[in-house]
């Protein structure tokens, strides 16, 4: 573990196989066919070490305040 992130395998995605061949598979495209003067942005947390190498910009964000910790369900407009 670093810091407050966790360490996280391929094995421990969750889902099918097939989703976790496709995200392979996007990895590959990223690393051997995305035209350079293109940028991909993908969000999520955790990001294995692997999509980090190839991304053009990565950002890490940690929750300060949020209306769901106050029981406050999603909001139209802002989560969905």
């Amino acid at each position: 573990m670093r810091g407050s992130q966790v360490e996280v395998s391929w094995d421990d995605v969750a889902g099918l196989d097939e989703a976790k061949e496709e995200l392979r598979e996007v990895v590959e495209f990223l690393r051997t066919e995305k035209p350079a003067d293109k940028h991909v942005i993908v969000t999520g947390r955790n990001a294995k070490p692997e999509l980090i190498e190839i991304a053009d910009l990565v950002t890490e964000m940690t929750l300060v305040k949020h209306p769901f910790r106050a029981g406050v369900k999603a909001q139209k407009g802002v989560e969905f």
